[in-house]
């Protein structure tokens, strides 16, 4: 492997070119005897660079870069792997991530009773009382449903015997719902008289009872009763938990080779914290923070004051509005669709969010020259979006370059393919998604639907809509090189394509992780390709992606990850 040779050579090993030295222009940082892949179009390939601060220098052969090697200047010798652009996550949650990694791992989990041991197993360690917390169970990855079952979920009663004394909340892979048990129910108020809130839903038996399983905003009941059990933290122990789950976060992103990371939704008062710890350098991914989760006085207060562009050397920025979530998820039965699903008849899912309350925010964000950001999953939210992009752009004609994004996209109608670049719409997608879910996707909408409207990456593409990829992290893990697979073969699990025709190329997919993805948070004359005068953001694979056969892009391996022209993640060999 190219990663076992690599090392950085200190500058006494280097050749110094006095000539250059003399000149002023010597580089800190050079990359020789690589596959430079630029994602620039004026110099697509090259195979050694060059880094001066935090910037590209100049992007060559190695003879050319040679001329930048001066006394100070540290050489990476890359053997010939591959350097392209950072990537750049597109969509993901980034204090949920790092809250993913103090939590039960339930990602792995292939059955109920194997989620049930799990709980048990926290409970004995855990004080009476004690909330215990899990993230990331898919009930259709399980190897068979629950018995008995409702919808093909877990009534509950196992998880009650095991927790009887500690609350359970357990969040679904999607994050649009929970499963909780008896005790949080109970401290929820959740009883048979609750009604379903509006945008969400508490899923019953045939008797009435809540099973546990809440959809959407019936989860805000729940995590209300967990939030005020944590009402007696200190305001040092809540600050010390976030931060904790900021440098998590940035661990886990920086060793899978992302650089940037667009954050779907944080409160102001996360977001005035993530303010201080990029000004005190403890922030070391760029981050683009969406505002999220606030009540429209509360955003009428605070945007224009919390508005910020390249703050701490462009690592903080906040000038979006995110994630508005028009519906949910397709795992869940509640992203919302035209027709009936076709596994669960009675049901075409719902909005969280109506089209009048997206309008209410997205004049806002006008007003305060702010992005809309607005989840979408079903044909019918994705339609609904549109019609309020739509409404808009009718008055305000320069809406157009605003940029706003429709977040997954991921189930249209056909005759709603074309309005995203009609309407200058960013289709913000996760490659992942669709070998992930596509086990699924014909058992809840049939072949049709499925055929003609599910990750259409290819016919958005090709009507001219920008795609800026990503994973949903926690929803998926994050890493890049999985989601690069996904988007260029649709290779499923079970080494079945999903509808193939819709891949992206391989060249289409580095864009969507790289310029497109920076275009997508108004960055692309700073990030996303590598150009001299662009940030020095660079990942360093074991391996050319471009190039290698599909079956070798799974077992790519992270090397190098730089930010500004600083080595942040060296890979341990």
């Amino acid at each position: 492997m190219h990663g076992i040779r690599m090392r950085l050579l200190p500058a006494a090993l280097v050749v110094w070119c006095p000539t250059v030295a003399a000149q002023g222009r010597s580089a800190d940082l050079v990359l020789l005897h690589g596959t430079i892949v630029t994602v620039d179009a004026k110099h697509p390939s090259a195979t050694a660079l060059a880094i001066s601060g935090d910037t590209v220098l100049a992007v060559g052969t190695d003879a050319e870069m040679q001329r930048y090697v001066g006394r100070a200047t540290r050489v990476l010798d890359l053997h010939g792997a591959a350097a392209l652009p950072g990537f750049i996550e597109s969509h993901g949650h980034f204090l949920g991530l790092g809250e993913s990694k103090m939590q039960l791992d339930l990602t792995k989990a292939a059955s109920w009773d194997e989620i049930v041991r799990m709980v048990a197993a926290a409970v004995q360690t855990a004080k009476p009382g004690a909330w215990i917390l899990g993230r990331g169970w898919h009930q259709e990855k399980w190897t068979s449903p629950p018995q008995p079952n409702v919808e093909g979920l877990p009534v509950g009663e196992d998880l009650a015997a095991v927790s009887p004394d500690n609350p359970v909340l357990l969040t679904h892979a999607s994050g649009h719902a929970v499963f909780v048990n008896r005790k949080a129910l109970e401290l929820a108020g959740i009883d048979a008289d609750t009604k379903n809130p509006p945008g969400g839903e508490i899923v019953r038996d045939s008797t009435g009872r809540a099973i546990g399983m809440l959809r959407d905003r019936a989860a805000g009941l729940v995590r209300q009763a967990y939030a005020a059990s944590q009402a007696g933290r200190t305001p040092a122990e809540v600050r010390a938990h976030l931060e904790r789950a900021v440098e998590l976060a940035a661990q886990d992103a920086l060793a899978k080779g992302i650089t940037a990371f667009q954050d779907q939704g944080e409160s102001f008062a996360t977001i005035d914290v993530l303010k201080e710890l990029a000004a005190q350098g403890r922030l070391p991914i760029r981050l683009y923070a969406m505002v999220g989760g606030a009540p429209l006085d509360t955003l009428a207060a605070q945007l224009a004051a919390h508005r910020v562009v390249g703050f701490a050397h462009d690592h903080f920025t906040v000038r979006a509005i995110g994630e508005i979530t028009m519906d949910g998820a397709l795992g869940t039965h509640s992203a919302w669709f035209l027709d009936p699903y076709d596994d669960l008849p009675s049901s075409s899912g719902f909005p969280v969010t109506t089209p009048d309350q997206l309008r209410r925010i997205a004049e806002l964000a006008i007003e305060n020259g702010y992005q809309v950001a607005a989840h979408a999953i079903g044909d019918r939210a994705n339609r609904e979006t549109l019609d309020v992009f739509a409404a808009l752009a009718a008055a305000h004609p320069d809406l157009k370059t605003a940029r706003w994004r429709i977040e997954h996209a991921q189930h249209l109608s056909p005759a709603d393919i074309p309005r995203f670049a009609r309407l200058g719409v960013i289709a913000s997608m996760q490659g992942i998604h669709a070998c992930s879910d596509g086990p699924y996707v014909v058992k809840r909408l049939g072949a049709r639907r499925a055929a003609e409207g599910a990750y259409m990456w290819r016919a958005l593409l090709a009507s001219g809509v920008i795609i800026a990829n990503g994973t949903d992290v926690p929803v998926e893990d994050e890493d890049p090189i999985a989601n690069f697979h996904c988007s260029v073969t649709r290779r499923m699990k079970d080494g079945t394509l999903f509808y193939p025709d819709q891949k992206m190329t391989r060249a289409e997919a580095i864009a969507s992780y790289t310029r497109d993805a920076a275009y997508a948070m108004f960055q692309e004359d700073r990030l996303g390709s590598l150009a001299p005068g662009k940030l020095a953001d660079i990942t360093v694979l074991d391996r050319d992606i471009i190039t290698v056969p599909d079956d070798r892009i799974p077992g790519t391996q992270v090397l190098y990850t730089i930010v500004g022209g600083k080595i942040v993640y060296q890979a341990q060999h």
